[in-house]
């Protein structure tokens, strides 16, 4: 169980401090893969990007990880390293897949509702050259409205649903090549 999260500013890097009993609890214990191949323990990995997040994006970031029970092996901190950048590369994977799908969606909704929006001004623009009533005028302002809802879905995708998806992408990043510190908790600290 991690005990405490914190954040820190020094000097010109931001810092990201956790403190865990053991440094296990840091990685899913589910997770059957190769330690260097081991996913973050969700709670640990939400902790460290949305402390990611409250710094601007160009700040450069360490995480520092303290550990009551510190690693026997010399070779932990570079094991421990190479686990949590191989752990943020692979969710920049998946990030810039999930990012390529979102704008494909965004281009086949886009083809879609341009289609449907021309076919129902058109459908408006023919009946309009019919009798005027009140039926009619109905029709053709809901062809008109019902058309421009159409477009509602690719508007969404290219003015807003893709800069979240960028901005979580550049953390992965960022975190993919910080720094990662493997300390002894001060003495005092539970």
């Amino acid at each position: 169980m991690i005990h405490r999260f914190k954040t820190a500013k020094h000097a010109t890097r931001q810092s990201i401090e956790i403190f865990v009993d053991r440094i296990e609890q840091l990685f899913n214990s589910m997770d059957p893969s190769p330690f260097h191949e081991k996913d973050l323990d969700h709670d640990a990995e939400e902790f460290i990007v949305s402390w990611a997040q409250e710094y601007h994006r160009h700040d450069p970031l360490v995480l520092r990880v303290h550990v009551n029970q510190y690693p026997t092996n010399a070779d932990a901190p570079r094991l421990i390293q190479t686990a949590i950048h191989n752990y943020f590369s692979y969710r920049r994977k998946l990030n810039r897949l999930e990012f390529k799908r979102l704008l494909k969606q965004g281009r086949a909704s886009l083809v879609i509702g341009i289609l449907f929006l021309s076919a129902c001004l058109l459908l408006s623009e023919l009946l309009s050259r019919k009798e005027h009533g009140t039926l009619l005028t109905l029709v053709r302002e809901s062809l008109t409205i019902g058309g421009w809802v159409a477009m509602w879905r690719p508007l969404q995708i290219f003015l807003y649903d893709w800069w979240p998806l960028r901005r979580v992408g550049h953390i992965y990043e960022k975190l993919s090549h910080a720094p990662v510190e493997l300390r002894r908790p001060a003495s005092g600290h539970h």
